[in-house]
């Protein structure tokens, strides 16, 4: 294992440093398979620590020091448990389904090698997050993936959106990092320690619950919220849909949003250690879940729909890792990326099909033309909408379960958490309802091509994880981790899984109804709806209030400095004070006449002037001697 944990590291960086150096030099297939063949090997290298792990094996291993001075020290080390074997298989092993579809999907595009080198730099840097061992390398790698995001959000750096929407995910996201430093230095300033080792074993030095505590908690909170596109710091997310749907696929399913959940599991001794902090993190995702949830029932863009799913299903794992239900969490991080992956890949191969249009309104009866998109979209809808069976049905109703079991007003989380269920299903039903169409024998006249094997084998190997990937024993997987969680009595058990199914089939009927069955019915709701249906549309106006409130006065703060402070203040005295010097200097300049007689009787005086004032030192001037 001490081997192999570097190797997957470094064969994303290998592929990164080759289409970056040489990518332009190499044929496209070499490209393509260079960027997807090192992320496939780093898979293989998982595979191989997860033989290990099974074996009980951990790792905490120094491979040299980065920095060293007094008692602050950084060593290169690398931490390998369950939980981050988890992690890494999720992010190589649908991350190389994902490079493996973009080989197909961006074949025309002429940035191809330095997208692949973007992607094989975005899998190292989430790779290197999960892996590290100690605080100040999680940092680098949490910054490595908002750099990444800029760069492939922004990637078609010719249209103004994308630009406008990967500075704006990196300024969201670098708030986050800022909470992320102050929580390690205050738990450096505290405890004296960085590594994860000697963080776990001296956090209960710290009063239970105390400031100190609930201030680092709060402060990874931060970082986690801006990463995995919580409440407050949300907006980036769907914005982001900019970048080509490779890019989406890569950052909702394998990647970045999940890293926040997998920061909160990894401190999760800290925050069983600050409850507070920790209903925090449930409050954070229970009202996310339900807020995006309700966004995503009034999109028209096909992606910006599956945008809003991810920051809800994310809220999901929040309010499982807040309720302390860790292993639960992960099993819903599991199971999403399988569902996730395959539901924006089969988006791509739709919008493909319909010439980059986005708009659901658009498409529909797409079972003739595109059958293996189809039949694999409609699976992945099963599969978050929390259908029996299926992979999102295990881990969905393992999270409503554990919060509807849990005590006090936390209850009232896992009411939020069940209509959230219902309402995932119904936008899912209508988004397929509307862009895939319930005409199942009507004649298609649109000659709609299906997409090429490598973006469809992708398609069927992620549907038959959201099929089974719910099978997964993630309970006694995780159980050296986060110990064995409370079981739930048999007949709670029946009765809160024939609960959620039935509040899916809710869902599901309605989005039947409205959208497949009468969609008469529909647009006289929306009109009925009126405004209510307006300010779901526009997100709750949330934009536009960050707009008045934070932008418009940076704007109007940058214009003053600009126009007045910088012109008339700072470069006002800097020219002052040249100005002052410029005088001085034109009378000083007339003592330079050039005559020598001049320059003798000024140095006569000197002289002079200087053997007064040691003779007054002395005290043997004439008016001195009688006294």
């Amino acid at each position: 294992m001490e081997t192999l944990a570097p190797l997957v590291l470094l064969a994303p960086l290998a592929g990164f440093l080759v289409n970056a150096l040489f990518g332009r030099l190499l044929s496209r297939p070499v490209v393509g398979w260079i960027g997807a063949g090192s992320v496939g090997l780093a898979f293989v290298f998982a595979i191989l620590i997860l033989a290990q792990t099974l074996g009980g094996q951990r790792l905490d291993q120094t491979y040299f020091t980065w920095w060293q001075s007094g008692d602050f020290n950084v060593p290169f080390n690398l931490y390998v448990d369950r939980l981050s074997t988890l992690m890494i298989l999720v992010i190589t092993g649908v991350g190389f389904l994902i490079h493996v579809y973009s080989i197909g999907y961006m074949a025309e595009d002429p940035g191809y090698s330095r997208f692949f080198a973007y992607m094989n730099l975005f899998v190292l840097s989430m790779l290197l997050l999960v892996l590290a061992g100690n605080l100040v390398w999680l940092i680098v790698g949490w910054a490595g993936v908002g750099l990444s995001s800029y760069l492939l959000i922004g990637f078609w750096f010719e249209r103004t959106s994308a630009v406008l929407a990967a500075r704006k995910a990196f300024i969201m996201n670098t708030i986050g990092d800022v909470g992320m430093v102050f929580a390690a230095f205050l738990i450096f300033l505290n405890l004296r320690v960085l590594d994860y080792q000697g963080l776990f074993s001296r956090v209960h030095q710290l009063p239970k619950g105390g400031t100190v505590i609930t201030a680092i908690c709060l402060l990874l909170l931060l970082g986690a919220v801006a990463k995995s596109a919580q409440l407050p710091l949300h907006t980036w997310l769907p914005d982001a849909m900019e970048g080509p749907t490779p890019v989406s696929a890569l950052i909702h399913a394998a990647t970045m949003v999940t890293a926040g959940v997998y920061l909160v599991a990894r401190m999760h001794l800290l925050y069983d250690w600050a409850p507070t902090a920790a209903a925090t993190v449930a409050v954070v995702g229970g009202v996310t879940a339900f807020f995006a949830a309700t966004i995503g029932t009034a999109q028209i863009d096909i992606k910006r729909i599956l945008a809003y799913s991810t920051m809800s299903q994310i809220g999901y794992m929040f309010l499982a890792v807040g309720l302390g239900a860790y292993t639960a969490g992960m099993f819903h991080f599991m199971t999403h990326a399988f569902f996730k992956a395959l539901l924006f890949l089969a988006a791509g191969n739709v919008i493909h099909a319909f010439h980059d249009d986005q708009d659901i309104r658009h498409m529909g009866n797409l079972r003739a033309g595109l059958p293996i998109t189809f039949w694999t979209f409609l699976l992945g809808t099963l599969s978050i909408s929390g259908f029996p069976l299926f992979a999102g049905f295990f881990s969905k109703d393992e999270i409503i379960r554990a919060a509807l079991s849990a005590p006090g007003t936390e209850f009232w989380l896992g009411v939020l958490a069940l209509i959230t269920a219902g309402l995932t299903a119904y936008y899912m039903f209508r988004l397929f309802f509307i862009a895939f169409g319930w005409e199942w024998l009507a004649r298609d006249d649109r000659h709609l091509h299906e997409a090429r094997p490598i973006q469809t084998i992708p398609l069927v190997i992620l549907a038959a994880g959201a099929v089974v990937g719910g099978y997964v024993p993630m309970a006694s997987f995780l159980a050296p981790v986060f110990g064995h969680g409370v079981e739930v009595g048999t007949g709670a058990f029946i009765g809160l899984a024939a609960l959620s199914v039935l509040v899916a089939l809710v869902g599901f009927a309605l989005a039947y109804t409205l959208h497949a069955r009468r969609p008469e019915l529909a647009v006289a709701w929306r009109t009925r709806l009126g405004p209510i249906h307006t300010l779901v549309e526009h997100k709750y106006y949330i934009d536009e209030l960050y707009d008045r409130v934070f932008v418009r006065p940076g704007f109007a703060l940058g214009r003053l400095l600009n126009t007045i402070v910088e012109p008339r203040v700072i470069d006002g005295a800097v020219n002052a004070v040249a100005s002052f010097f410029l005088v001085e200097a034109r009378e000083f300049r007339l003592i330079q006449t050039g005559r020598v007689r001049s320059y003798a009787l000024v140095t006569l005086g000197g002289a002079v002037g200087i053997i007064v004032i040691i003779i007054w030192s002395l005290g043997y001037l004439p008016w001195k001697v009688g006294a």
